[in-house]
């Protein structure tokens, strides 16, 4: 690429990160507004708890929640109040830095139009663009770093990239076994033996998890997040779908729509050149195989995001599909008219389904964002500092409350998860947790808690004194404790 391509190039990556920013600025879902409140209660001098005075490790992406913090530090918000709009900014840039890593990887091994296509479609695919405001995309780009700087036989800086990755979220030690694994045949090859090369990087990935997870396991108790376990009992639920039968809804789910039909087909196709030819992709098929196998292995309940790292992998394999499709006019000696038509027609259907999802996302964000920041802002209103407040999700409204919660779901009460085998109902989760924690307010969505609510232990204890709705439908009551505050 010359000079000018990169500057053409930069500039391009300057207005879709702006695009992406306005159209997705405001997007927004309930989990990572919990790492959002271990950032917001760092910088007020809480301490970096989700609950004041409560040690305990809710975020999956601790990492995440300090690097907000710092950045956040640089602004005029002490308060954090800005933290959602800075999460989205840093999960479109680090998208873009990701999609730029693609086409720097391709173009190192002379394949352009593969480096192109790829990126383009990572940026705009509609999986990853939802999962804005979390850890994902950050998570992704260290870990296409850390693959792109082992290609490139950058060993030192590949340990550091994943190593962070591990440091974002734990399963980014998946990463650091996939490299382990490719890098492996090359150790048992006498010719490219060279042990002494690999101590540095390995003692850098080794000394800083060491340190990080050690600080973990001191300042929490544990080194391993407790969502690990709220998942996992999650998963034993019957209501609960666990992840690998949620990958087959989500390809039945993309197979609905039929412009998708020609990324399945493409893929399939690039996987066969990846095979036979392009084998340096092998690292990142890898690395995507072994995660699709870990979290399957696991047995968590599904999470859309959790399916995001899939991705990178997918679009590769359709862009070496689309590079093959795009020589096949050439091989048939088409003219030149009608294979620059099929060309643009092809393009066309692959990214149109991209960008219908790009635009959907940004005009129809979840609809809890809005009601449950009414109702956290409410609860910071008119609610005492210390009142304790009970719900099922707590990420968004918890972040707006700044007021102690119980989560009927486990992630900020451990206890409450344990209780989950394969017959239990958040009905009954959050009756043990109402009964068991006793919080001065409760939210019950609408007529899912019906049972609780019109129970006679609940109706002595509770009285209903608001109800919220989104538009025309109620989504939650608001109760408080007779004897509470």
């Amino acid at each position: 690429m010359d000079r000018w391509q990169a500057i053409t190039a930069f500039g391009l990556g300057i207005l879709t990160l702006i695009g992406l920013v306005s159209l997705l600025g405001r997007w927004g879902y309930d989990d990572p507004y919990i790492t959002f409140r271990y950032a917001r209660n760092l910088l007020a001098g809480h301490g970096f708890v989700y609950n004041p005075g409560q040690r305990t490790l809710s975020t999956t992406a601790p990492l995440y929640a300090l690097l907000l913090a710092g950045l956040n530090s640089l602004w005029a918000d002490p308060a954090g109040h800005r933290l959602p709009l800075l999460s989205n900014a840093l999960s479109a840039a680090a998208l873009l830095g990701s999609a730029a890593l693609l086409l720097a990887w391709a173009l190192r091994r002379g394949q352009k139009a593969t480096g192109m296509i790829a990126a383009l479609l990572l940026s705009l695919f509609p999986l990853l663009l939802t999962t804005f405001g979390a850890e994902s995309c950050l998570y992704l780009l260290l870990i296409l770093a850390g693959f792109y700087a082992y290609d490139r036989a950058c060993l030192k800086l590949a340990a550091l990239a994943l190593a962070l990755a591990a440091m974002v979220r734990p399963d980014g030690l998946v990463a650091g076994g996939a490299l382990a694994l490719y890098h492996l045949p090359r150790c048992l090859r006498p010719a490219e033996r060279n042990l002494a090369a690999l101590w540095p990087p390995m003692g850098l990935y080794a000394a800083l998890l060491g340190v990080w997870y050690g600080g973990l396991w001191l300042y929490f108790g544990t080194p391993l997040p407790v969502t690990l376990l709220v998942k996992q009992q999650q998963g034993e639920m019957a209501i609960s779908t666990r992840f690998g039968a949620g990958f087959v809804d989500l390809v039945r789910q993309f197979g609905r729509q039929p412009l998708y039909w020609l990324h399945g087909a493409l893929a399939g196709i690039g996987l066969g050149r990846v095979v036979l030819r392009d084998r340096h992709w092998a690292l990142l098929l890898l690395w995507t195989a072994l995660y699709f196998l870990a979290y399957t292995l696991l047995r968590v309940s599904r999470y859309f995001w959790y399916y995001a790292p899939l991705v990178p992998a997918f679009v590769l394999l359709v862009a070496e599909g689309m590079v093959a499709l795009l020589r096949l006019p050439a091989r048939l000696r088409l003219p030149q008219a009608v294979s620059t038509g099929l060309t643009g027609l092809s393009l066309i259907i692959l990214i149109a389904p991209l960008l219908m999802g790009t635009v959907e996302a940004g005009w129809r964000p979840d609809p809890r964002l809005e009601v449950y920041r009414e109702i956290g802002q409410w609860l910071a209103t008119h609610t005492p500092p210390q009142a304790t407040v009970g719900a099922l999700e707590v990420g968004i409204i918890g972040y707006y409350a700044q007021r102690p919660m119980v989560d009927f779901a486990g992630l900020i009460q451990p206890d409450v998860a344990r209780r989950f085998i394969s017959t239990t109902t958040y009905q009954e989760s959050a009756a043990w947790a109402i009964q068991h924690y006793r919080p001065d307010y409760l939210l019950l969505h609408g007529d899912s808690f019906a049972a609780v609510a019109e129970s006679d232990w609940f109706q002595a204890d509770y009285l209903a004194v608001r109800q919220f709705t989104n538009r025309s439908s109620l989504w939650l009551t608001l109760y408080r404790r007779r004897t509470g505050p």
